[in-house]
């Protein structure tokens, strides 16, 4: 068995004011100075934080709001003088899609590595757009062995990407003829920002965080003079990406990398080809948008034998490209694997997917749709203190990030990745699952919220009109 693959982490505390969803309000000129305060009896011992916070201030209007919002103090209180206030700023955070919710609870893991806890429960729907239409099975939850991160089972999380064979092929002398596989150590690798919120500084911290990770970051070949002189012995952990007509790098770079991706149109043969006189060893992906035509470019291609890999991308929201009415990107997914399991081919080639992965569940979901892997830029974007700004103006961005230390950004991505890793082991542990490699289209392990909704009243009331 191999060693249990583990991410070593160490707390990066934030460089700027705290940003929470909660703070207290508290009356001071009316305390009665109880020696038995409540909010020194606080659980979450927010009481003794915040004196602490409080004495380091450096900014007028930098006020605590890392309340859990268990009302605790606020109901028992003798005197009535706490009131929990909502924090404006925390509501101006992010977009429809990208959360308030989803951006702290980044920031939180990005911190502390772990998988953050609400004091305050679960409040919201049950149900919704996107991701939140679909829930896991966790019925395995009950039996010990099945006890997560803490289980005596071992749990694989590695996955391969490349094209897989579908029987096996020897060679004249009886060996095995196996095509090159990249193999990495969780489903997830790093993808380039959007242009929305392209930051070439932080490309050798992306490099850094997948290198000490062990997974694989897209970086576009144009960019390769950013990635800093020490750029050899990164190149296991770079997948470069070419652009339609972009030249291909230097051939003593090209024949150490294990992954390349090029973009799709009508000479994506010609460049395989190319690329694998100069590395044999490489698995070459095709990055197909999912706009009106992806879902069925995509099942087209994954039925070219030559090739390995297919990187499918939403926008950054998960939605389908340029659509009036888009579709989500894990529906896409499952219109991609299911023709592909119904032809016979879909073991032999890989579908990584992207865009809209911003929880770590999300992960776990989109494998449950049909990808062998998921691509996220933006949560390692948010794990450095970013707002996520409607526009990215650097030189006005309240996290500073043209001031970033390296040492700081490479351990919240590191952080980030350990908590995402944590909680994939947790869901697989409670589904049942020991290799990630199994969580591929695995929907009998999952509950979407079409098709009950079809199931339990579709009968009465009829097939929901798609808008």
């Amino acid at each position: 068995m191999p060693d249990k693959y583990h991410i070593k982490t160490q707390p990066v505390p934030a460089r700027r004011p705290r940003i929470g969803k909660c703070g207290v309000v508290d009356w001071r000129e009316d305390c009665a100075r109880c020696h038995n305060c409540v909010k020194k009896a606080c659980v979450f011992d927010r009481y003794r934080q915040e004196a602490d916070y409080i004495r380091g201030l450096t900014e007028m209007d930098a006020f605590f709001f890392q309340c859990m919002g268990c009302f605790s103090c606020v109901q028992q209180c003798t005197k009535g003088l706490l009131a929990l206030s909502a924090n404006p700023v925390y509501e101006r955070l992010g977009n429809r899609y990208w959360t308030p919710a989803i951006i702290e609870t980044t920031w939180s893991q990005a911190e502390t590595a772990k998988i953050p806890v609400s004091g305050a429960g679960y409040r919201g729907k049950f149900s919704g757009p996107g991701f939140d239409s679909m829930w896991t099975d966790m019925s395995e939850i009950v039996r010990p062995t099945r006890d997560g991160i803490h289980g005596r089972e071992y749990i694989s999380t590695a996955v391969d990407i490349g094209r897989k064979l579908s029987v096996l092929n020897f060679s004249k002398d009886g060996q095995l003829k196996m095509p090159p596989l990249v193999d990495i150590p969780m489903p997830m690798m790093i993808d380039m920002l959007p242009k929305e919120y392209s930051l070439p500084q932080l490309l050798p911290v992306f490099k850094a965080a997948a290198a000490a990770t062990g997974i694989v970051m897209i970086a576009d070949s144009k960019d390769i003079g950013l990635l800093g002189n020490d750029l050899q012995q990164y190149l296991p952990n770079i997948a470069f990406y070419f652009s339609s007509g972009a030249p291909l790098l230097r051939k003593d770079i090209l024949q150490k990398i294990r992954l390349a991706e090029i973009s799709d149109d009508d000479k994506i043969d010609q460049r395989i080809k190319e690329l694998k006189n100069i590395n044999p060893n490489m698995v070459v992906a095709v990055r197909v948008k999912l706009d009106a035509a992806g879902v069925k470019r995509a099942v087209e291609l994954a039925h070219r034998p030559h090739i390995e890999a297919i990187h499918v991308v939403a926008d950054m929201n998960g939605d389908e490209i340029g659509a009036k009415n888009p579709r989500f990107v894990k529906d896409m997914v499952r219109q991609i694997h299911n023709p592909l399991v119904s032809d016979g081919i879909r073991n032999e080639v890989t579908i990584i997917a992207g865009g809209g992965i911003a929880l770590a569940e999300h992960m776990a979901k989109q494998l449950l749709c049909g990808a062998d892997a998921v691509t996220i830029n933006l949560p390692l974007l948010i794990g450095l203190e970013c707002h996520l700004c409607h526009v990215c103006d650097v030189s006005r961005c309240p996290a500073k990030l043209n001031e970033l230390d390296e040492k700081y950004a490479v351990g919240r991505m590191i952080n980030l990745i350990a908590a995402w890793h944590d909680q994939l082991i947790e869901v697989m542990g409670a589904m049942g699952i020991r290799d990630a490699r199994r969580l591929r289209g695995e929907v009998g392990r999952a509950l979407f919220f079409e098709e009950l909704e079809e199931a339990t009243f579709g009968k009465i009331f009829g097939s929901r009109k798609n808008r």
